[in-house]
C-alpha cells in the first residue's frame, strides 16, 4: 500500500521545473480534497511534463488525496504506465479519459476529473448546466458534453470524447462527472472550482421548486463570443498563491 511517510523525496532527482510542477500537483490534489470534491481514492489530475518524451504525473493508486506529496506522485507515458520501476503502482484505466485530452490538447498541461454528488447529478439532467448563475456563464462559454459509454475503459471511446471536447475547457460527461482542462494546473483547477459551483447553485435553485430566472441569452451569448478571454487564466495570478497559503497553514506537507 502506497504511503506518503515512506515516499522517498524525488526534489533532488528531478529538475526544477518538473519539481515546481508535482508541488503544484499535489496541491490541487490536497485542495479538492479540502473542498469535498474527492471519491476516496478515486478519479484522478493529470499534468503533462515538459519535454519530448510526452511523460506526464498522476496520483498513485490507492492513495487518499489528503495524502499526496510532490514525491509521491508517479510518472507515466502515454500509455498510462510508469516510467521508473521503483515508484509507487498506477491504475492504467485511470488514465483512459486523460489520455484522450492530452494527445490531442497541447495547450491543456492539466486535466481536472471529478465525481462530485452535484457534477454527477447535472450530468443526468437533459438540459444540463443551465445560464442560471454568474458563476455558470463561464463555463458556459466553452462548454461540451459526452455521452455515457459505460466505464471509460475502451481505446474506441478515445475519438468520440475528444470529438465532443473539441477546444473546450469545461466537458461535463453525461452520468459521470465533471472535467476541465488548463494550460497550467492553477487554470483547471480554478475552471472546477466555477463549475462545481454552478453546478451547486443550479441544483438549489432548482430544489426550491420555485420558477427560475435564466441569464438573458443575450448576455451568454456576448461571453461566448470572449469565451478566449474571458476563460484564460482562470485565476492562476490571483487566486492560485492564496489557496497554496492556505494549504500551507493547515499541512504544508504537500511540497515534500
Amino acid at each position: 500500500m502506497p504511503s506518503s511517510e515512506t515516499t522517498p523525496s524525488r526534489k533532488d532527482t528531478v529538475s526544477p521545473e518538473e519539481w515546481q510542477l508535482r508541488v503544484d500537483l499535489a496541491a490541487a490534489y490536497r485542495l479538492v480534497a479540502h473542498f469535498g470534491w474527492d471519491e476516496l481514492v478515486f478519479t484522478h489530475i493529470s499534468a503533462r511534463i515538459p519535454g519530448k518524451e510526452h511523460h506526464f504525473l498522476i496520483n498513485p493508486y490507492g492513495m487518499m488525496f489528503d495524502e499526496i506529496t510532490a514525491s509521491s506522485l508517479v510518472r507515466i507515458d502515454q500509455h498510462g504506465h510508469k516510467v521508473n520501476a521503483d515508484d509507487n503502482d498506477v491504475n492504467p484505466a485511470g488514465f483512459t479519459i486523460h489520455s484522450a485530452v492530452h494527445a490531442v490538447r497541447e495547450d491543456a498541461q492539466c486535466v481536472m476529473h471529478t465525481h462530485t454528488t452535484e457534477g454527477v447529478a447535472v450530468s443526468t439532467l437533459e438540459d444540463g448546466l443551465q445560464p442560471l448563475s454568474q458563476q455558470s456563464l463561464f463555463p458556459l462559454s466553452n462548454l461540451a458534453y459526452h455521452d455515457y459509454e459505460g466505464v471509460a475503459l475502451r481505446e474506441d471511446e478515445k475519438a468520440r470524447l475528444q470529438a465532443d471536447l473539441g477546444m473546450n475547457n469545461f466537458m461535463i460527461l453525461r452520468n459521470h462527472g465533471l472535467l476541465t482542462t488548463g494550460e497550467s494546473i492553477a487554470d483547471a483547477f480554478l475552471g472546477m472550482y466555477i463549475l462545481q459551483k454552478a453546478c451547486e447553485v443550479q441544483l438549489q435553485a432548482m430544489a426550491t421548486g420555485q420558477k427560475l430566472v435564466r441569464i438573458d441569452d443575450s448576455i451568454l451569448a456576448g461571453i461566448q463570443q470572449q469565451a478566449s478571454t474571458v476563460t484564460r487564466g482562470l485565476g492562476g495570478k490571483l487566486a492560485w498563491p492564496g489557496l497554496l497559503r492556505r494549504l500551507d497553514r493547515i499541512d504544508d506537507s504537500f511540497r515534500t
